[in-house]
């Protein structure tokens, strides 16, 4: 059972800056790039490098998270000597059980599913990130650099590096010093929450983190600053291809728009796939009048109308003149006939009647964003849903 490393995956978030797109799902299992799920990214990261060993650490509305998941086959993780497992909070004999209260809490909370395989090295990982990466590669510089701890980074502009926790560097080139959110950083290197860990290191510090009352039991907040205190070696591993966090409306259809473009990231390379659990659907329909310009139209879609820069996920409809411009249309999202959504996010199952307008172009103005509406919803004929609107039932609109 002995394993070089394991992976555990953070997939317990609930995406509160997601508003209504999540009141239903857990951000991890949120559909994303038309035929995937957020989650298919890291899955089929650690799948792709030769990470066999994976548990998924649920907690929000964990239920339509672990039926995707299964048994790990569409990502290759079914083995018999490792495999993906769903680990979520739990209750022991004679002690109140609680949820997760921190990365670092969840990860303690499964020391023992981790001593199972007696690794040498422990990845971490969040849940809700969009990025193609060779963890491979990450923990053989590890390994080399005889690091405690090794934090993925990535290169960003001053500017932005105030929204992201920054390693500062020594003259060796190890961490020196970190800092969350920095009004004035001195670094431009960001952490982007993806970690190895020499095991003996972190089962140490877990233990010795959740004895302690004052603790977040945060890994940005308690782990790695105890560790630079202590004078461990931290080392950073500098990740410069696409990486992006998907935890607000505005990154969400962002990422969905960098989709549309290979130079981003590429979807079709043969030696790295993006796994994903797909329903056996029809392929997708484009009617004689239809008009389909630079856009991702995935399987079982029916489109009657013109759909352009436009991203559409499973069973997606678009009737006669209806208009889908600069949008994101989850599974089974329809735009009735001579309806309009324009710079949008359709929640799944969410009906734009006949004649009314989603959205609005992009004005300059502070008010302006994307209009989102959650799943199940529906538009009713001829109604107007504003820029940056957000509606969470059909009795909004």
């Amino acid at each position: 059972m002995k394993k070089s490393c394991i992976a555990m995956l953070l997939a317990g978030g609930q995406g509160s800056r997601l508003y209504a797109l999540t009141q239903d799902v857990a951000k991890p299992n949120m559909p994303f790039g038309g035929k995937y799920r957020i989650i298919d990214f890291p899955l089929s990261n650690c799948a792709n490098s030769g990470i066999d060993t994976v548990g998924v650490l649920t907690q929000y509305r964990p239920l339509q998270l672990n039926s995707y998941i299964g048994g790990g086959q569409p990502w290759d993780l079914d083995s018999s000597d490792g495999g993906v497992f769903i680990l979520p909070p739990y209750q022991t004999a004679g002690e109140a059980g609680s949820w997760f209260s921190g990365t670092a809490n969840a990860i303690y909370q499964n020391l023992s599913f981790i001593e199972m395989y007696d690794p040498d090295n422990v990845l971490i990982l969040s849940g809700d990130h969009i990025y193609k990466m060779d963890y491979s590669k990450m923990l053989r510089e590890h390994i080399k650099m005889d690091a405690a701890c090794t934090i993925a980074v990535l290169q960003v502009s001053m500017e932005d590096a105030t929204r992201f926790g920054i390693m500062n560097l020594g003259s060796d080139g190890y961490v020196s010093e970190f800092e969350e959110k920095p009004k004035q950083p001195k670094s431009d290197l960001a952490s982007m929450g993806i970690y190895i860990f020499n095991w003996k290191k972190l089962r140490k510090y877990l233990i010795e983190d959740e004895n302690d009352p004052n603790s977040s039991k945060d890994f940005g907040k308690n782990i790695i600053p105890n560790m630079l205190a202590a004078g461990e070696k931290l080392w950073p591993y500098r990740f410069d291809g696409y990486w992006r966090d998907v935890g607000t409306i505005t990154s969400l259809w962002d990422a969905n728009m960098d989709m549309l473009s290979s130079t981003l990231i590429n979807l079709f390379d043969p030696d790295w796939p993006i796994r994903s659990r797909s329903a056996p659907l029809p392929p997708h329909y484009i009617g004689n009048d239809a008009s389909v310009v630079h856009s991702i139209v995935t399987e079982g879609c029916d489109i009657e109308g013109s759909v352009e820069n436009s991203v559409l996920s499973s069973s997606a409809k678009v009737g006669k003149g209806a208009k889908v411009l600069y949008s994101v249309l989850m599974p089974g999202a329809v735009v009735e006939d001579n309806a309009v959504v324009e710079y949008a996010i359709l929640g799944e199952n969410t009906v734009v009647k006949s004649g009314a307008h989603v959205g609005a172009a992009p004005d300059g103005s502070e008010d302006w964003g994307v209009a989102t509406c959650g799943p199940n919803i529906t538009i009713r004929q001829g109604a107007e849903v504003p820029a940056g609107a957000m509606i969470y039932s059909s009795e909004e609109v």
